[in-house]
């Protein structure tokens, strides 16, 4: 693996990242939905459609719309607090677990076959 990794292998391993993404034939998600998913998966719950939309710096509705989407794939799914009717839980699904397993192991993937 390289010592140091520089921002053209960076960009490499984006592209190729997102290539593989695009030809998987599975989700193909925006950077905004992607932006959503990976703060569902890697960071510890509650998340709320308000949280996500305030740490991401956008509006509720493009929040919601960016669930709607996700939700019809099955990588998240959405409920009411029922401690708090007002707010929106958003919850992970074993096809978003399955989904952000998959794009970690192909990330390591093509970093590993980075040219030194």
């Amino acid at each position: 693996m390289p010592h140091e990794f520089r921002p053209s292998q960076a960009l490499r391993l984006w592209r190729d990242v997102t290539f593989d993404l695009v030809r998987d034939g599975e989700h193909d998600l925006s950077a905004r939905q992607m932006a959503v998913l990976l703060t569902v998966y890697l960071e510890p719950p509650p998340h709320t459609v308000r949280g996500l939309a305030e740490k991401l710096g956008v509006t509720k509705p493009v929040i919601t719309r960016a669930l709607d989407s996700m939700g019809r794939h099955g990588l998240l799914t959405r409920r009411r607090d029922e401690s708090d009717r007002r707010n929106v839980l958003v919850q992970r699904t074993l096809a978003g677990s399955l989904a952000v397993e998959r794009l970690g192991d192909a990330i390591v993937a093509r970093y590993r076959a980075l040219p030194l």
